[in-house]
């Protein structure tokens, strides 16, 4: 018998992954993940001792826990007996942690609110089919997977095939749906997100095992980690007779994405898209990660649906394309896209198809918009046309001076931070040997209170990804090219989005400029420089208040220092000087040996023998 992976063996049993990896761990067997797999005798016993305690509720406690033990795969007894020694834990994925924490989110109440970007999702309701994006490096067959998975596994419908062109589109495994955005490439999957939207919850990194990891994988990765969903890897094209899986293995590995196979927590799937091969296994990941989320999703709460492709069709008008994230999206439904509008006329599936609804984990045309809604836009729900028609005024209203708004200073910019400063760049440079260069030198940048982070770095000009990068994270973020520019469409984004695009040539002009900016931010730091000395020899009342008598014995009292008021070396007050008058006559400073009246602001209590400390605050270079 062929060797079994442990959510197989949780299909066979009926149960979830997460419980099974929990009760083998219970019975002796830790360190397992759904992606490993087990010879024929360990499947055996894992049914043998799952099965064993309901059949035999009086067998020997001990004995299953000893017998899994001896029987767990070579790497998980190897995590067994290395944990205790100090190694580091098991590394978790995005899934496996948010499958231990349970939360809950109730609908919100307003119909025509739907959710922010960013937050978790919906753990209500039922279970809901992922839906799945495809990035990767040109030529590593993005498409041809999409072609092979849509060929081979399409859901059923009752009329033909699916519609040339469409944006996205539901295949089935073992009567299970998963939804595919058929829109490959990280600037059209970074777009959405940059507008606020969050329509993904998987992705597929491709890469070849001819060529392994390229520049645009480099930027895929970066952008699905901004995403923070969980990702993975589809290494395609094993049947070349110059396929390396073991190179794209290491490659992987040294940008954080240690592979399963070797210990860490990036699920990798060997597949030939153009001949089929373990298409199918990479199906049964999606399912699994699609688990391990919780994905859920309730048909009667308020919708939650975004924009993925929109056009002008002719005879058709604007036509939009839309995912379903939570709650149906019904014919009739008056319906609100940022400044666009309208009634839905009609809505058609991925084969062109008329249904009536789509519901969560569906995508489905919609006719009926009064104008091309933005991609990546929400849908909200109206209760009627006066209502739909306010609300696409206001939003085309609130759109105006975001458009309008002018690219800030780096000091603007960082005005925006509240307690720490938290600043994340976009790094692009000439060279390879340059991007090194300049990366070293900004990660050196230690201050404290300041969290400064590379979210992407490239080789080649600024481009309009870039841009869109920066604009889809919640911190601001700013573009800086070393020894590059902005092209055109960069360029123009980041005038309209209010994106600070930066451009050096000289390495340390770059970092300078960086390191100054997150210093005059941070709260400035004072030390206390004592000027002068002054005893209070008599005390005098005037309408203003008290007056202080003094003979300066150290030093200078100058209008401008702060005053420390002693009285038997123990400190009453700490404050400012009101007036400083000599024979009657203000003045800025009285040296020593010379004799003053002193006005302390805010201090009356002052008397004959008090010792003032004159200083200055004087603020640290950090």
């Amino acid at each position: 018998m062929a060797r079994k992976r442990v959510y197989e063996i949780a299909h066979e049993l009926n149960v979830s992954s997460k419980d099974l990896i929990a009760k083998l761990e219970e019975m002796g067997m830790p360190g397992m993940k759904a992606a490993n797999s087990v010879e024929e005798e360990e499947y055996a016993l894992i049914l043998q001792l799952y099965r064993e305690p309901q059949a035999s509720p009086q067998a020997t406690p001990h004995a299953a826990p000893r017998a899994a033990a001896e029987a767990a795969p070579r790497g998980a007894r190897q995590a067994a007996t290395q944990a205790p020694k100090g190694g580091p834990a098991p590394v978790q994925t995005t899934a496996e942690r948010e499958a231990e924490t349970e939360s809950s989110e109730a609908p919100t109440a307003e119909v025509v609110a739907p959710r922010k970007a960013g937050d978790h999702a919906p753990r209500h309701g039922a279970p809901r089919p992922p839906v799945v994006s495809v990035l990767g490096h040109i030529d590593h067959g993005k498409t041809t997977l999409l072609d092979a998975i849509r060929h081979s596994h399409l859901a059923a419908k009752e009329a033909g095939g699916i519609t040339q062109g469409v944006a996205a589109y539901q295949v089935d495994l073992h009567g299970r749906r998963i939804t595919f955005i058929d829109t490959p490439g990280h600037k059209a999957f970074t777009g959405m997100r940059a507008r606020g939207a969050k329509a993904t919850d998987i992705a597929i990194l491709v890469v070849a095992a001819d060529d392994g990891v390229m520049t645009q994988t480099l930027e895929a990765i970066d952008h699905i980690k901004a995403a923070e969903i969980p990702m993975i890897v589809a290494v395609n094209k094993v049947d070349k007779a110059n396929a390396d899986v073991n190179k794209v293995m290491s490659d992987l590995a040294k940008h954080g994405l240690t592979p399963e196979a070797w210990g860490g927590s990036t699920i990798t799937v060997e597949i030939s898209a153009l001949q089929g091969t373990n298409v199918e296994d990479l199906l049964e990941m999606i399912l699994l990660v699609a688990d391990m989320e919780d994905l859920r999703a309730d048909p009667d709460a308020p919708l939650e649906a975004v924009i993925i492709e929109s056009h002008l069709s002719p005879g058709r008008g604007p036509v939009a394309t839309v995912i379903v994230r939570d709650g149906t999206l019904r014919e009739k439904d008056w319906l609100v896209a940022g400044a666009a509008h309208g009634r839905v006329k009609a809505l058609l599936d991925e084969t062109g198809r008329r249904v009536a609804e789509a519901k969560p984990g569906e995508s489905a045309e919609i006719l009926g918009f009064d104008d091309i809604p933005s991609v990546g836009a929400r849908l909200v729900v109206a209760e009627d046309q006066t209502a739909a028609r306010r609300a696409a005024a206001a939003a085309e209203e609130a759109e105006k001076p975001k458009k309008a708004r002018r690219v800030m200073t780096f000091d603007e910019l960082l005005e925006q931070a509240e307690e720490k400063v938290r600043l994340q760049l976009i790094l692009k440079a000439a060279s390879s040997g340059a991007l090194e260069a300049a990366r070293r030198e900004l990660e050196t940048i230690r201050i404290e209170g300041v969290e400064l982070s590379i979210l992407h770095a490239g080789v080649g000009a600024i481009s309009e990804s870039d841009v869109l990068l920066a604009m889809s994270v919640q911190d601001e973020a700013v573009v800086v090219g070393f020894g590059v520019r902005a092209d055109g469409k960069a360029a123009r984004a980041a005038e309209d989005n209010g994106i600070l695009v930066l451009s050096y040539d000289i390495i340390y002009e770059l970092v300078d400029e960086i390191e100054r900016a997150l210093k005059r931010k941070l709260a400035p730091e004072f030390e206390e420089v004592v000027s002068g000395k002054a005893e209070v020899r008599d005390v005098f009342k005037t309408p203003n208040g008290k007056v202080a008598g003094c003979y300066v014995s150290e030093g200078k009292v100058t209008r401008k220092s702060r005053v420390r008021v002693l009285r038997n070396e123990k400190e009453l007050f700490v404050g400012e000087i009101a007036s400083l008058r000599r024979f009657q006559e203000d003045v800025r400073e009285v040296l020593m040996d010379r004799e003053c009246g002193i006005r302390i602001k805010d201090f009356d209590d002052v008397q004959v023998g008090d010792q003032l400390v004159l200083f200055d605050l004087k603020e640290v270079e950090r």
